[in-house]
């Protein structure tokens, strides 16, 4: 099928790379050595199946706002479960990334900064909430550790007289920071280092690349704001501890 011969080097070459990896992480003793190998495979049929959907909803606003709410529900699952899943995790993940893609993308559409319509909208929403993901994981994981490896200081605040919160605040502001370091990294080096997704698709789609890298450039700002303020909500949660929290896996 011609279909097949198309595709063929592109499933070879995805195919060698998986196996790659995995064999690396196998050859170290690195533990659930085929999560790498299982994860492209789970994308490559999510994004199979996604293509056909979006090929004829993209232009039509109810559609998109669907998508966009099936994408954001499985971003914060996602995160939940990387922190330990509870109901109160899953309200504070699901509240600190709708705030701060709801801001983001706000203020994206209210300036002009990008023109208003279902295709942005789901662009931006689906980069935007995809970061946003990735920042309240590794917040919430950051400052868990941190508080169960510097649990004798928390301790000692509390014995001093300091609220719970209080007695966490630095390890909160510091998993913060630790959150944040990929996105502010990627943004710093865009141009130099690396030509991100976004960008170089739009130039493959045709559009110019002065065009294409405004349309990078308020990507990356958005990300870099929803990903602030969805780290803070996230810590601000989690902050008022009063117990050693579990290790997480």
């Amino acid at each position: 099928m011609p279909i097949l011969q198309e595709l063929a080097p592109t499933l070879l070459g995805v195919a060698v790379l998986a196996l790659v990896a995995v064999t690396v992480l196998a050859a170290y003793g690195v533990p659930h050595r085929w999560a790498p190998a299982l994860a492209i495979l789970r994308g490559a049929a999510q994004l199979a199946v996604i293509s056909l959907v979006l090929a004829g909803v993209i232009t039509d606003p109810l559609w998109v706002a669907l998508a966009l709410l099936i994408m954001f529900s499985v971003a914060a699952a996602t995160a939940t479960r990387r922190v330990g899943w509870s109901r109160d995790h899953a309200v504070m993940m699901a509240t600190g990334m709708a705030t701060g893609v709801l801001v983001a993308a706000g203020v994206v559409f209210a300036t002009g900064a990008i023109e208003f319509n279902a295709r942005y909208a789901l662009a931006i929403g689906g980069i935007v909430i995809g970061n946003s993901m990735s920042i309240a994981t590794l917040t919430g994981r950051r400052f868990t550790e941190a508080t169960d490896d510097h649990w004798d200081e928390v301790e000692g605040w509390l014995a001093l007289g300091a609220t719970p919160r209080q007695s966490t605040l630095e390890l909160a502001r510091g998993a913060v920071y630790s959150a944040l370091i990929p996105s502010v990294d990627q943004t710093k080096t865009t141009g130099l280092v690396t030509l991100p997704g976004a960008f170089v698709g739009a130039i493959f789609g045709g559009v110019s690349p002065l065009e294409a890298g405004r349309f990078q450039v308020v990507v990356l700002a958005a990300i870099m704001a929803a990903g602030s303020i969805t780290a803070v909500i996230v810590t601000a949660w989690l902050a008022p501890v009063k117990v050693r929290p579990a290790r997480l896996r």
